[in-house]
């Protein structure tokens, strides 16, 4: 078995270092591709911009709002089977109560909203949209992106999906990673108001019916996914305060647990791009005025910004949370300076992705409840192939489900999930794609979808000499890249 694990490792960097690695930006993974913004132009890219240089979609939800409703309805299906139910088709804008808290212009903070009468279930997701650190930046991105820092052009309602519970969409608007607490002053320009605005829309929706839920879903992605990790508590108090204790406050975090590694080549800290991960939530965090889990700030006081890092702020974490994260996560490796633009990879770098998956994969050993594929990509519960990634045999719906299910079956009869309902899955294979499950591969100027053999085939890389190399049977080969065994 570890003679043929090294082979495939030989011959996926043989390819990789030639030809650059499987889900660069000239074959970009998806079933059902998003469409993609346009590269911003050389002038932004020379002034330092922040999420608009950045070739990774991470503003999915508003490019296309019925997609991503679609998603959060398998995600709900997935977690509390139900009926189905006529319910209004509409989410509506709600602004908040509370008109001091507000998006970083100083317009007001809100959230979208559909109701289900009687539902003892609800789900809140927050927006993703990486986040601006100094004035410059934050400059920058209210000129290119002004919808992440302002509600002043938001819609009054977004098409939504039938669900059979309540569902709020959070809009991401304080470009903080939702942990700021700041008001709008002269020396900052901005609001930063990330984990008020969240506060207050859990307030204003006790009055809508959330007094008397079981189960409050904290849901995101990206930025959105650690903004979960840094609210999940503070929600659970908020509601233990006012005397709810009975709502069961409960984390699902995607595509937001980073790592405060050492780039692969240290650059200055200019932009979000170019700033090492630690260097700009250093700055961030004092500029925003942000704030933490109270036991997260106590077991790091003065440095406060480790626990925007998930494997440092998730031991304090009282309420249960599901992780959902790659392994081989583009956001990381753009903030790691391993930027994937089709040329060909060297060999350090090829050895810094695979370490950077070895990494992640320690850092969620502990964790009871996630999932953890070996793909290249970001973001997952928002995507369209989300249902269908698989790791050792399970699919990430069927693990939220064992999941619930651990709850239900704790409290009734003290037992464990039972056998065939898994909740804590990693994939143990070492490179990007080398799950089968992966995101299909996909070219981005043709749209042909290609599994692994037909992107070796199409590089002109010939699988039959290589093992005739190796003294393999070309067709045990063959059988080893399509299962990624």
């Amino acid at each position: 078995m570890m003679t043929a694990i090294r082979l495939i490792c030989s011959l996926m960097l043989l390819v990789l270092m030639h030809y650059g690695v499987l889900g660069a930006r000239r074959f970009r993974g998806g079933r059902n591709p998003q469409p993609r913004r346009a590269p911003p132009s050389p002038t932004y890219r020379e002034r330092g911009d922040t999420t608009e240089s950045f070739p990774l979609d991470f503003t999915a939800v508003e490019e296309n709002m019925d997609n991503f409703m679609k998603q959060v309805k398998n995600l709900a299906q997935s977690l509390y089977p139900c009926s189905a139910q006529k319910l209004d088709y509409d989410m509506k804008l709600h602004f908040l109560e509370n008109s001091s808290v507000t998006c970083n212009d100083g317009t007001p903070a809100g959230y979208y909203m559909k109701e289900s009468l009687g539902s003892r279930r609800w789900l809140i997701f927050l927006e993703g949209g990486w986040y601006c650190f100094n004035k410059e930046n934050c400059d920058s991105r209210y000129e290119t992106m002004r919808r992440l820092m302002s509600s002043s052009k938001w819609p009054q309602t977004k098409t939504g999906q039938n669900l059979c519970l309540p569902a709020w969409f959070i809009p991401y608007c304080s470009s903080d990673v939702w942990s700021g607490a700041s008001a709008k002053t002269d020396q900052s320009g901005y609001a930063f108001m990330g984990s008020l605005i969240i506060q207050e829309v859990v307030k204003d929706l006790l009055t809508k019916g959330l007094d008397k839920a079981k189960v409050l879903l904290l849901a995101g992605s990206s930025a959105g996914g650690t903004g979960v990790l840094l609210n999940v508590d503070p929600v659970a108090d908020l509601l233990e305060r006012r005397g709810h204790t009975t709502v069961q406050v409960r984390g699902l975090a995607d595509s937001g647990w980073f790592l405060d590694n050492k780039q692969y080549r240290s650059t200055d800290c200019h932009d979000t791009v170019s700033c090492a991960p630690t260097d700009a939530i250093r700055r961030g965090i004092k500029y925003w005025g942000g704030v933490v889990p109270e036991r997260c700030r106590l077991a790091h006081l003065g440095e406060e910004w480790n626990c925007f890092f998930g494997y440092r702020v998730f031991p304090s974490i009282k309420s249960p949370v599901f992780v959902v994260q790659w392994l081989f996560d583009e956001a990381q490796l753009t903030v790691d300076n391993i930027h994937l633009t089709g040329q060909p990879v060297q060999e350090g770098q090829w050895r810094y992705i695979q370490n950077l998956g070895i990494e992640l994969r320690n850092t969620l050993k502990d964790v009871p409840a996630m999932f953890a594929p070996a793909c290249l990509s970001h973001e997952i519960i928002t995507r369209n192939y989300w249902i269908d990634v698989q790791v050792k045999g399970t699919s990430l719906p069927r693990a939220l489900y064992c999941w619930d299910r651990s709850f239900y079956d704790n409290s009734r009869n003290n037992k464990a999930p039972p056998k065939g309902c898994p909740v804590h899955l990693i994939d143990s294979c070492p490179w990007p794609h080398c799950n089968p499950t992966c995101p299909t591969i996909r070219d981005q100027f043709t749209g042909q979808e290609m599994n692994v053999i037909q992107f070796l085939m199409h590089m002109g890389f010939d699988v039959q000499k290589m093992a005739q190399q190796q003294g393999m049977d070309p067709s045990k080969l063959l059988g080893m890249l399509s299962s990624g065994s």
